[in-house]
């Protein structure tokens, strides 16, 4: 009966004793953050500078610009862009954003488990769009005859705002 006491006193203390390091950590963090957000009128310069891009290849496409959080703020399908092309690029926007990192370099791990969901498309035609190094958004691109158009369309609609975007940090 006193081992199980002592054993029952030693965990309440230790667990005491993580509870309030854990407080002191917390109490470190501030209460509150702030995130920079893309406008909507930047998200739609994004996606109409894809289209224009895009279109100087003589390439019909959909692009979707998302949040930082994934969420759609810009959506554009061309005149004769196939309507598959919507919900692709969105997947391939939502990527980028979900990873930080542009659809391409997910290749590799297409044919795994996280590869497999549903909302993901790892392949080229999404990139995240970075201010300063920080994700403000991603956006997706589909329908050119290969990922990797798709994907320089993606890079000269974020090209089009990058500058105004760095110097509003």
């Amino acid at each position: 009966m006193k081992k199980t006491v002592l054993a029952a006193s030693t965990l309440a203390i230790a667990l005491a004793g993580s509870l309030s390091t854990s407080v002191a950590f917390a109490a470190d963090d501030p209460m509150m953050v702030s995130v920079k957000r893309l406008s909507l009128a930047t998200a739609q310069q994004i996606a109409q500078a894809t289209i224009d891009a895009c279109r100087e290849k003589g390439i019909q496409v959909g692009v979707t610009v998302v949040d930082r959080d994934g969420v759609v703020q810009a959506q554009l399908r061309d005149t004769i862009a196939s309507p598959i092309t919507v919900p692709i690029s969105y997947k391939k926007a939502y990527t980028a954003a979900a990873f930080n990192a542009a659809t391409s370099a997910l290749e590799p791990r297409a044919d795994t488990a996280v590869g497999r969901q549903d909302f993901l498309v790892m392949s080229a035609g999404g990139l995240p769009i970075q201010v300063s190094g920080a994700l403000v958004g991603g956006v997706g691109v589909s329908g050119a005859p290969a990922g990797e158009t798709d994907e320089e369309c993606a890079q000269a609609g974020v090209d089009a705002v990058q500058d105004d975007l760095e110097m509003a940090m």
